[in-house]
């Protein structure tokens, strides 16, 4: 796999953890620490993003 496809594929899990982590803020019945954990992986995602585009800037 790329490294652009691997960035792609974080990309689209960062953003659907966005859209779950509002579709869990509108439902009132929806446990806090489901949404802190969701935020956290998202996080992780962003985190692990810029930690690969970071290591592709320094190769070339």
């Amino acid at each position: 796999m790329s490294l652009q496809t691997h960035l792609n594929q974080l990309s689209q899990k960062h953003e659907a953890l966005e859209r779950e982590i509002q579709e869990a803020i509108q439902r009132p019945a929806e446990n806090d620490l489901r949404i802190a954990e969701l935020k956290r992986r998202k996080l992780y995602l962003k985190d692990e993003i810029r930690r690969l585009q970071d290591g592709a800037g320094t190769i070339h």
